[in-house]
């Protein structure tokens, strides 16, 4: 194999902080373990992990003129196969890993082989770069129409925001399905309510029983408590007031995916008032 050139210092240092950090990285005995794998020297056991970690990778850097032992440690830290109990916790520590390996022009894939990249130049772009969320979105195989239309919050991370454009484009979609002009929670009673014609404008379903008409009634209260839930907080909040975090904005987002599809299979009817 090639060499591959060099870590820089400081890019390997925060490497380690995030292999070694306390709450969230290896044990002091997987780091050990891992080293004696790779026939990388362990300089001191007792030492704080990040410190150990890193003064063991520097080492063997120097030693090698080179960065490929260096990524062969990661390689085998961030095997998926190590972590198939707990597959979450290898997507968010290879987010973590990510970052600080972006500024050297690497990553980290989801079969866990390091790979170049372009170098990031900001921290936000690395972030982005690295960021899960559109990979968990992708792996729970999210409907589309949920990408499209927050596609920069996504990869920005802005949740706020991902989620006010995810649920705007329910009601794009229903006014284009429709004809209809008004909006958010009065556009899903509008569009899907059977009033007093007993036929709604877009029907999921032949309401040809009470059953199938008690759950077109369902879908109905389901989108409007979407809206009511998440729609109308983001739109008229300000931002710091609305506080979600990445795993409530997954949650809404396969919740506005599921909508989604309901919406590809309603039916529209004859119904023009």
């Amino acid at each position: 194999m090639a060499a591959i050139p060099a870590l820089d210092e400081a890019h390997l240092e925060a490497l380690c902080d995030v292999l070694g950090d306390t709450g969230s990285g290896l044990s002091g005995s997987e780091i050990g373990r891992f080293l004696q794998d790779c026939g990388i020297a362990d300089p001191e056991p007792s030492m704080t992990k990040r410190h150990r970690l890193c003064i063991a990778l520097q080492a063997r850097q120097r030693q090698d003129g080179c960065a490929n032992n260096v990524l062969a440690f990661v390689t085998r830290v961030m095997n998926p196969a190590r972590y198939h109990r707990n597959p979450e916790y290898h997507d968010g520590f290879r987010n973590r890993v990510n970052v600080t390996l972006a500024f050297a022009g690497y990553q980290v894939n989801e079969q866990g082989e390091v790979v170049p990249v372009p170098k990031a130049g900001t921290l936000a772009e690395a972030e982005s770069r690295a960021s899960n969320l559109r990979a968990e979105l992708r792996r729970r195989n999210v409907h589309p129409g949920v990408l499209r239309f927050c596609r920069a919050e996504l990869l920005q991370e802005n949740y706020f925001h991902a989620v006010l454009e995810a649920t705007k484009s329910l009601s794009d979609k229903i006014r284009e399905k429709t004809g209809l002009t008004c909006d958010a929670g009065e556009l899903a009673q509008k569009a899907f309510s059977c009033g007093q014609t007993g036929m709604p404008f877009l029907a999921f379903n032949s309401l040809g029983t009470e059953s199938e008409r008690s759950e077109q009634s369902g879908f109905m209260n389901l989108f409007v408590g979407a809206f009511g839930a998440f729609r109308n907080p983001t739109a008229h909040s300000p931002k710091i007031l609305w506080e979600m975090k990445e795993q409530e904005a997954l949650d809404c987002l396969t919740l506005v995916s599921l909508l989604h599809r309901l919406l590809d299979d309603g039916v529209r009817t004859p119904r023009q008032t």
